[in-house]
């Protein structure tokens, strides 16, 4: 009798073992979809203070200012990243144009974001493609958003970004049935993938 008790127990560790797999591989890919598809900006103040935040948000609008006309004719997330690319030094110009002073570096680079939640949408945790701008050392408070499809924007401009989606993109992100649940499960996949990196 042990020895049955034994082996359903088992079964059990194994069976929990494949749903874990499973519901990973597929978290793994839902977010690689989305991430695939967009370009994340991110502006790092160099600290809380608020004359410093108020500078953060001067050169976001600089730089959303510069990049956004450069990304109109981008069709895809690869292009959008070309582009960006091309641009690193124009748009480390416009940053420095409204950072009063204060060292700018801009960089395109992989980053890890939480899980973020717009009007009508939500994006997974996860590793995104990022135009980085960091003022000073970066100590302070963030703020971030995506250029690509352009999210950048007011709720009235949001369902034109949504539109600008593909369909698969916009149905993951757009989902209003069940997506606190999915996208938690991408966090933690995502989670528990970082520990090992």
């Amino acid at each position: 009798m042990a020895k049955s008790k034994f082996k359903v127990w088992e079964l059990s560790l194994l069976i929990a073992l494949c749903l874990s797999l499973c519901a990973g591989t597929w978290a793994q890919a839902r977010q690689n979809a989305i991430s695939g598809s967009l370009v994340r900006l991110h502006v790092l103040a160099v600290s809380d203070e608020e004359n410093e935040q108020s500078i953060k948000l001067d050169v976001r609008d600089a730089v959303l200012e510069y990049i956004s006309p450069c990304l109109e004719s981008a069709q895809s997330s690869d292009e959008a990243k070309r582009i960006v690319n091309e641009n690193l030094g124009g748009i480390k110009r416009a940053a420095e144009s409204a950072a009063r002073g204060r060292k700018v570096t801009v960089t395109l680079s992989e980053e890890y974001y939480p899980t973020r939640e717009y009007e009508g949408f939500s994006l997974p945790a996860g590793r995104y493609d990022s135009l980085r701008v960091i003022l000073g050392d970066g100590k302070g408070h963030n703020w971030w958003c995506v250029v690509f499809p352009p999210l950048c924007v007011s709720a009235a401009e949001q369902q034109e970004a949504l539109d600008a989606m593909s369909d698969d993109t916009r149905s993951i992100v757009a989902e209003t049935d069940g997506y606190q649940i999915k996208f938690r499960i991408v966090e933690l996949w995502n989670e528990f993938l970082e520990l090992f990196e």
